[in-house]
């Protein structure tokens, strides 16, 4: 089986039907178009890494299908060795792009999911969803194709369950159940890297009962699929990627996302994966988060990478040694191995569900996320602090007044501060910019769930009593020592 190249993959996308839309126009082309072009070159070197002979290993593995050599996101994860090559993707394709690449992460984690999930299910309710999702994956891997995930509703009002929300379309739902497919509508929102993508895998967003069971839905479907409209999200540096000298103002690389709503949209039987049977969706919820908050610890270190390195340029480029910051680059680097570290060792320590799907250990998963949404943000402080004011307060001239003819000469003059040239200073200082303020955010502090969400799922694992249990026996305790009772008010 030939792996898909950067050329095929931009050829797949230009034959989808245009459905994304941004700044209320029409996207024709998402390779070329301003808006969309950024996020599908961060896809495109992923194929190209794909077909590096000295990265290959790290972007293609072997089906467990057909034994054939596929592209890594496209592959089922059966070990804690997928999980942590899982990781060194994604770590990698950070200091590559300096961004996050949606479509070839979330898609790839939630049919993993569903493996096991849909497994359970046909055990139970005698379904053949295992089988359908089987032909569909073995379809992606011959395909190549690049699949986002799309995990989160719009929600509507927190305090409200789905089927109690006033506009019910807050929610992807099932609207009606055919003998040849399902119908659904709603809306699934700040979905990653949907531009780029050829499919768009669904799962339900959240944990549902019985009077909630429309809800309960997981299927994939083709991203132009007739009846879905995209509409991609902005971001600081929007309209700078609009201007004609862009490619001096943010990298060639970035993010977008989208929001996917949904108007009485078909899916056949065979890309349906689950229809109503709500009682799995907290496993989905669990197993998804695991996986996610795990590997999201190397997508942080990655871009954190990339800062480390921005922040040594642009010392530089200001005529100061690095070694000058050396204490605070240390800092730096720690910060990016505690979360790959404690993310990898989430992975080495999973388990193995009986359908052959790896997964990791839900505890330092969760604990990760708790890292991830704090180092990031201490990474990218010290990263404006070594680069200085030009990085970090907004003062930096556009590239065309930078280069005009008139006074563009004195600018850069006065740009010029250490052996570099001042476009090398300028451009480092953009870099910081958009790494630390702009369209380089990786999503750290809400991405994969809240924060507040996993320290939930902490104080719900770690066990607190067996720990006591543990002390007790350190000193020969064999009182029984419990809660005082709460005070009665």
């Amino acid at each position: 089986m030939a792996i898909k190249n950067r050329n095929d993959y931009l050829a797949s996308l230009k034959k989808l039907r245009p459905n994304i839309y941004k700044f209320g126009e029409l996207i024709e082309d998402v390779t070329t178009h301003p808006a969309t072009k950024r996020t599908v070159e961060s896809h495109a070197r992923v194929y190209d890494g794909a077909n590096d002979p000295e990265l290959a290993d790290i972007y293609t593995t072997t089906s467990t299908f057909t034994g054939e050599k596929i592209l890594r996101w496209n592959s089922m994860m059966t070990s804690s060795e997928d999980l942590i090559a899982n990781m060194n993707m994604k770590r990698l394709n950070y200091r590559r792009t300096g961004s996050c690449t949606g479509a070839v992460c979330c898609g790839w984690n939630g049919m993993n999911v569903m493996w096991a999930i849909t497994a359970d299910i046909d055990k139970e309710c005698g379904t053949n969803y295992h089988e359908r999702l089987e032909n569909w994956i073995k379809m992606v891997e011959r395909e190549g194709l690049a699949v986002a995930g799309a995990l989160t509703d719009s929600k509507g009002d927190r305090s409200k369950k789905p089927s109690q929300q006033e506009n019910l379309d807050t929610n992807i739902r099932v609207t009606e159940v055919r003998e040849d497919g399902i119908v659904i509508r709603g809306a699934k929102v700040m979905i990653c890297g949907t531009a780029a993508s050829n499919e768009i895998f669904l799962l339900p967003g959240g944990v549902y009962r019985d009077d909630d069971q429309d809800f309960a839905v997981a299927c994939a479907v083709p991203r132009d699929i007739e009846g879905l409209t995209i509409i991609e999200a902005t971001h600081p540096s929007d309209r700078r990627e609009y201007e004609k000298e862009a490619e001096f103002e943010v990298p060639d690389t970035g993010i977008t996302q989208g929001f996917l709503l949904f108007d009485d949209v078909f899916v056949p039987n065979e890309r349906v994966f689950m229809c109503k049977e709500f009682k799995y969706c907290a496993k989905v919820i669990g197993f998804f988060t695991g996986n996610y908050r795990s590997c999201i610890g190397a997508c942080v270190a990655g871009q954190g990478d990339a800062m480390i390195g921005a922040a040594i340029l642009l010392a530089r480029a200001n005529g100061l040694s690095s070694k000058t910051f050396m204490p605070k680059l240390i800092d730096m680097s720690i910060n990016n191995q505690v979360t790959y570290g404690l993310g990898a060792g989430s992975c080495a320590t999973g388990f193995k569900h009986s359908s052959g799907a790896f997964f990791a250990d839900p505890l330092s998963a969760h604990t990760n996320k708790v890292m991830v949404a704090t180092l990031p943000y201490e990474t990218k402080r010290i990263t404006q602090d070594i680069g200085g004011g030009i990085a970090e307060t907004g003062c930096m001239p556009s590239y065309k007044d930078f280069t005009d003819d008139n006074y563009g000469e004195a600018i850069q003059k006065i740009f010029k501060a250490g052996n570099s040239s001042a476009e090398t200073r300028f451009k480092a200082a953009r870099l910081i910019e958009w790494l630390t303020l702009g369209a380089g955010v990786p999503g750290c502090m809400h991405g994969g769930g809240s924060p507040d969400g996993a320290k939930l799922l902490v104080r719900l694992l770690t066990p607190w009593e067996e720990f006591a249990d543990h002390a007790k026996k350190l000193i020969n305790i064999d009182e029984d020592v419990q809660d005082p009772p709460k005070p009665k008010r």
